[in-house]
């Protein structure tokens, strides 16, 4: 099975991980794991003040900051996942990524960073559940 990882570095993100490791009976090693972050876009008036090459790294390091924690916790637990960022709104971008990678499945935490996510689930995860047409499965 190809399944995707959308990933926050949030506590929900991490509720994921351990739902994901100790659930090996549906999500063995054998599956096809692949990370993904999305990342916040500067503004543009911050992005054009700072020039290309900086805005492009600190986006990279953005995504690296968020995705390398995940690849080690993975890698403790037999998961060699392959890891995939794209700069632009959360829910948006993981519905993208999801359909165009044709996976399986999408796992993602129900809330994340988000400041001001809804009562019973988070604002990316509303939009995904919208947008994406591989089935998801929240973790709370």
């Amino acid at each position: 099975m190809k399944i995707l990882l959308a990933v926050d570095g949030s506590p929900y993100t991490k509720k994921m991980l351990a739902y994901l490791v100790t659930h090996d009976d549906t999500f063995s090693t054998a599956n096809d794991y692949t990370m993904f972050t999305a990342v916040a876009p500067l503004p543009t008036r911050a992005r054009a003040a700072l020039g290309k090459e900086i805005a492009d790294n600190f986006h990279t390091e953005e995504a690296e900051r968020t995705l390398a924690p995940v690849a080690k916790f993975l890698l403790r637990h037999g998961i060699d996942a392959k890891s995939s960022w794209k700069v632009g709104p959360a829910g948006e971008a993981i519905a993208k990524f999801a359909a165009a990678g044709k996976y399986d499945l999408l796992l993602m935490g129900s809330h994340g960073h988000g400041a001001l996510g809804n009562l019973v689930m988070g604002s990316v995860a509303t939009q995904v559940l919208a947008n994406c047409r591989v089935p998801v499965l929240l973790v709370r």
